[in-house]
């Protein structure tokens, strides 16, 4: 897909174990493109290593997905899972192919996970968003509740914004 593409067309469908090669790929020419401008690089460089790799658990899940392109090529990913508060969810690893933005596949993969999870019996999701991706949460209905810090498998604590949303 090329930047001038007008819209890329996609279906959205429950990630596998299978999809783990993908799902690093596109986190790998997603992540340290689009935080770049609102990270500092002594902090991506610690982050991004845990950052670009797919969650077994999570492909596992059933409420993980994927936006695969015409050509099979991943082009978004994310879900959800519930937690450990009753009717409440995380919003989880949600990414977009650099040259597929604002094409709507971010909304579409969280208006799916929005779908399933009320349809699940949750009422409210909660997201740990990157600086860069609070625009975005906003857009699709996300409040701000403060600034945070996430502990990475690799131990590096990660600036973020918790976020959270009512379905």
């Amino acid at each position: 897909m090329k930047p001038s593409d007008a819209r890329a067309t996609y279906r959205i469908r429950p990630a596998t174990p299978g999809d783990t090669s993908a799902v690093d790929q596109l986190l790998g020419r997603s992540y340290p493109k689009l935080l770049r401008p609102d990270y500092p690089p002594s902090t991506l460089v610690l982050a991004l290593p845990s950052m670009i790799k797919a969650r077994p658990s999570l492909l596992a899940s059933g409420t993980y997905y994927v936006a695969e392109g015409d050509n099979e090529q991943l082009l978004g990913a994310g879900g959800w899972t519930r937690n450990a508060r009753r009717g409440r969810g995380d919003i989880r690893h949600v990414v977009t192919d650099p040259l597929a933005l604002r094409q709507g596949i971010g909304r579409a993969l969280m208006q799916h996970s929005f779908a399933v999870a009320k349809a699940s019996g949750l009422f409210e999701l909660e997201c740990w968003a990157t600086r860069t991706a609070v625009p975005f949460y906003k857009a699709v209905g996300f409040e701000v509740l403060g600034p945070m810090e996430v502990t990475l498998s690799t131990g590096v604590r990660f600036p973020a914004i918790r976020m959270e949303r009512q379905l």
